[in-house]
């Protein structure tokens, strides 16, 4: 079981709505409120470091769960970042010859044809919120901005005990 009440990059967070569209369901006898299908698919995509990538997840649930999204507000959910969705469903369309029947072709038009996020005023690395570790580089010695940083999804302090985790792992 997962407690989650952040991503890593601090884009997808906590908020009523996953207690709003949570599923009310009943485990091992103890009534609990599941994720709702939307939030787990937004805070899993995310997720694309060397040694973890949850796209598979995220295929399986789109597979499972396709039928019953509700896309305007999976799509809402991803603001300036709906490139990263569109990443994700051409990965299932890849992975499911049967894909186009359970997504709508509006939602691939829309998500396909989404803009990159808004332009600042600095070169800003947006990789950072798909990898903690895989693209400090460009942020350390190319001198690109960091867009967790830059965003607002971060400060300082929690990016610094989030980069500094990457040594205490296996």
């Amino acid at each position: 079981m997962d407690l989650i009440f952040a991503s890593g990059n601090g884009v997808a967070r906590g908020d009523a709505d996953w207690f709003r569209y949570a599923a009310d369901v009943v485990l091992f006898g103890i009534p609990v409120k599941l994720s709702p299908i939307e939030e787990l698919i937004w805070s899993k995509s995310f997720v694309m470091e060397r040694e973890r990538f949850d796209g598979a997840d995220v295929t399986h649930l789109l597979r499972a769960r396709g039928h019953v999204i509700d896309w305007p507000r999976l799509i809402a959910r991803y603001g300036d970042y709906q490139l990263i969705l569109a990443a994700h469903l051409l990965l299932f369309r890849f992975a499911y010859s049967d894909a186009d029947r359970l997504i709508p072709a509006w939602v691939l038009d829309q998500v396909l044809g989404a803009p990159a996020p808004p332009a600042a005023e600095v070169s800003t690395c947006f990789g950072t919120l798909l990898s903690r570790e895989q693209y400090l580089s460009d942020v350390t010695q190319l001198g690109y901005a960091d867009a967790r940083l830059s965003r607002g999804h971060m400060d300082e302090d929690a990016l610094n005990i989030w980069t500094a985790a990457i040594e205490d792992e296996p």
